[in-house]
């Protein structure tokens, strides 16, 4: 048996800032994918997933049935049968592992689910956003519902608020752009829930709110627009801002090894460099405007290009 796949998420623009009603911008990246699975031999990885799930399904019981039911019974015949969520996405590496693993449970035990085929008004969108945030919220302690939304519509989506959200189109890819956005691997996993509580701690200083909506959100909101409207030399000039803001402020999300790297990019303009997801370790999110200089300028890394355009 095997499911449906569900791919990784990578969000653009609005990490953190999304807590605190930035805009973001969310894509999925089908490099990775996972689907739901049953082997006769499982592996390792696939046992140890299993009994992630056995505790998930626990978890799933106590979400409010107002908003979603599961088919509990037959969810827990399939995990006591050895299910587990085949996945290709690296986990701690904020490309939304545990978001796409939301989204095949709901997909396939929901009752009463919401379907991609449906007309998506911004009402269904929300609530579909709740659900997975619940969902979710059993992997990160806190989750906006994001990444298991955009594994499981599969499109581009647009987070205007929190209670304001819609697909959306992006500019179409040109394989031979030079502009491009790419994934740097800094080789260490990171964790999601220490991040966002060394975020919350850092809320209660108000230096610290201040900076987050005169230039963080500011930033990431001006980037957005200049994304979605395809206005490449104001998106540059904004995301080095973004940028820099970041390598000021959120030193703590950004591996150690990456700070003189990160500060290069500013100087030397070939890339600019950002946090995918919550950071800490996984990827690390680039915006060049010449994909050759910066492969060039990274050569002792791994690179991995998401997008020409």
């Amino acid at each position: 048996m095997k499911g449906p796949l569900f791919y990784s998420k990578i969000l653009l623009f609005g990490e953190y800032g999304i807590i605190k009603d930035s805009k973001g911008l969310s894509i999925p990246y089908n490099f990775y994918n996972g689907a739901l699975k049953v082997d006769e031999h499982p592996s390792e990885s696939a046992i140890k997933s299993n009994e992630s799930l056995r505790r998930f399904v626990d978890f799933l019981k106590t979400i409010d049935a107002d908003l979603v039911e599961f088919n509990i019974e037959q969810l827990k015949q399939d995990v006591s049968e050895g299910m587990y969520f085949d996945s290709s996405i690296p986990q701690g590496y904020g490309v939304g592992s545990s978001g796409a693993l939301v989204a095949a449970i709901y997909d396939k035990y929901a009752h009463n689910k919401i379907t991609v085929l449906e007309n998506l008004t911004r009402e269904k969108l929300l609530t579909l956003k709740q659900i997975f945030s619940e969902m979710e919220s059993f992997f990160h302690g806190k989750s906006s519902g994001l990444d298991p939304l955009n594994s499981y519509l599969s499109i581009p989506i647009l987070i205007n608020s929190q209670d304001n959200i819609e697909a959306t189109g992006i500019p179409s890819q040109k394989s031979e752009g030079k502009n491009a956005v790419f994934l740097l691997d800094s080789g260490v996993s990171g964790e999601t829930a220490p991040m966002i509580s060394i975020f919350m701690e850092n809320m209660k200083q108000e230096g610290f709110r201040n900076m987050l909506k005169d230039q963080f959100i500011k930033h990431t909101d001006a980037c957005v627009d200049d994304f979605l409207s395809g206005d490449i030399k104001s998106l540059f000039k904004n995301t080095k801002r973004l940028s820099k803001v970041v390598l000021n402020n959120f030193k703590p999300m950004i591996p150690q090894q990456f700070h003189e790297l990160w500060k290069k990019g500013i100087e030397t303009n070939d890339y600019y460099l950002k946090l995918c997801g919550s950071g800490g370790g996984g990827y690390i999110l680039g915006f060049t405007e010449d994909i050759a200089k910066a492969k060039q300028a990274l050569k002792d890394y791994k690179l991995e290009v998401v997008y020409n355009f």
